[in-house]
């Protein structure tokens, strides 16, 4: 593990077309002259700028935003907002939400290019602090993330964490002693390039952690691109729906049993309840035709949909939702009149996406702009039935006791890891309750009766506004 890039300065230019050359953004030697002293190895570059260079810095902030914008608005053929906060507005919007949320985050931009690795952190009230890894060029980081992916995602074998050490050491380890640690960053938006969109990053480790256990996670498609206005759990109304069998696909048996778990969780208090606020679609009542029939009739704070769906190479037309009677494309889903600024979450408990696959990627990190809707869980991989039932039962019990809807995510992942999550004589025993599993489902569960492996827990991300 590379252990070798030890950085001790602020800030670089962040202009994405440099490719080759670092020194030439600064203007040559006369630019080094005048911003003082600079550090510079065959592996990593930190230079420090002067206070005059500020703006320069915001205004750049501003064009790596546009430019991630871009890529969501070319790829799903639709404008979404346009950049209005730069560097200092990022800061000063990421301070007035850790006093709404009693949370510290920070957003952290990572660019993978050919010859090098860019990473740009900005924490509350910050300035840009810009890392350069240039021994990690593209096709060394993502040879790495296909090792850490394999080695996590086979629940028959204890994962031996290497890659998932040395990800944590590129992304994480210019920044988490002297930044993170220092500010007590306890929630990272991450804004990951081409190639790593679908990165479970949860399952990052330190040699000691895993990063959930750190941190709150979140991934964006760019920081202008999501909401910033908090609305606290309190009294969510939840649709949710889903199918346990499918014509062309394998059954998910699991799926009545964490449908009608969602609504008892509501319904116990552990959400506040909110009268006719709770809807279940089940099988053959899980249609496009009435989904559209409801929204359009009234708004869900959260829509949580357990079916098989796929983000896939290509137009958002390749990527789809599995209904009872029909397949809906991700634009075909996105055209249901969902209520602007209205739905909290978008839930799909069973998907997939090509890790690595730039198309497949966008389609993944872009599914709250596609939809509509303020923010987005989704899974990496197929994770198993049971697994997903322990994960999403735990994820709605914790919804109320947290701050934000991320934080609850996180501590059912941290839960499942710690084994507070398991099945014992046909009960799914969460952290603050046993639900009974009815005696069919016993082959459903089987072997994952112990759910504290990555593979259960790391494969769901968090997509877009973790507030």
């Amino acid at each position: 593990m590379d252990r070798d890039c030890q950085f001790q300065t602020t800030t670089i230019p962040l202009n994405d077309s440099i490719t080759e050359n670092p020194w030439d953004s600064f203007g040559g030697k006369a630019v080094i002259a005048s911003i003082g002293k600079v550090i510079f190895t065959s592996l990593c570059l930190a230079i420090v700028v002067s206070p005059l260079q500020a703006q320069t810095l915001n205004q750049q902030v501003v064009a790596m935003e546009e430019r991630r914008e871009q890529e969501f608005e070319d790829f799903f053929q639709r404008d979404f907002t346009s950049v209005t906060q730069d560097a200092t507005g990022i800061a000063q919007t990421l301070a007035r939400l850790g006093k709404e949320t009693q949370t510290t985050p920070a957003v952290l931009w990572v660019t993978p290019r050919e010859t090098n690795l860019r990473l740009v952190l900005i924490t509350p009230n910050g300035e840009p602090i810009v890392r350069e890894l240039y021994n990690v060029p593209q096709k060394r980081l993502l040879k790495t993330i296909q090792e850490f992916v394999a080695d996590i995602n086979n629940p028959n074998r204890p994962p031996n964490l290497i890659a998932a050490q040395q990800l944590h050491q590129w992304l994480l380890g210019p920044y988490e002693a002297e930044f993170l640690q220092k500010n007590n960053i306890d929630m990272i938006l991450f804004c990951l390039g081409a190639g790593i969109r679908a990165l479970p990053l949860a399952a990052l480790h330190d040699g000691e952690k895993y990063l959930v256990e750190k941190y709150t996670l979140t991934q964006i498609p760019a920081f202008n691109l999501i909401d910033t206005q908090y609305r606290n759990n309190q009294s969510a109304s939840i649709l949710a729906m889903g199918a346990s069998q499918f014509a062309n696909q394998p059954p998910l048996l699991a799926v009545p049993v964490e449908l009608q778990t969602i609504l008892n969780v509501s319904e116990s208090g552990a959400l506040p309840p909110n009268p006719q606020n709770e809807l279940l679609l089940l099988n053959e009542t899980f249609t496009p035709e009435n989904l559209q029939s409801i929204l359009a009739d009234r708004p869900f704070d959260i829509v949580h949909i357990a079916t098989h769906a796929a983000f896939r190479q290509g137009t958002p037309q390749a990527s789809y939702i599995e209904f009872f009677n029909e397949t809906l494309s991700f634009e075909q889903f996105a055209q249901l009149p969902w209520q602007p600024l209205r739905t909290e979450l978008l839930v799909l408990s069973a998907c997939q996406t090509a890790l690595g696959d730039r198309q497949a990627e966008l389609g993944f990190a872009g599914l709250a702009l596609q939809a509509g809707v303020k923010s987005a869980i989704a899974s990496v991989w197929e994770v198993s039935d049971a697994g997903t039932l322990a994960l999403m039962a735990e994820f709605y019990q914790q919804l109320a006791a947290v701050n934000t809807k991320a934080q609850a995510l996180q501590q059912a992942q941290i839960k499942m890891l710690n084994r507070e999550i398991r099945f014992i004589n046909n009960e799914l025993q969460l952290s603050d309750s046993r639900i009974p599993i009815a005696s069919e489902l016993n082959a459903v569960v089987g072997q994952d009766s112990d759910l504290s492996h990555p593979y259960y827990w790391s494969g769901f991300n968090f997509i877009s506004s973790p507030w």
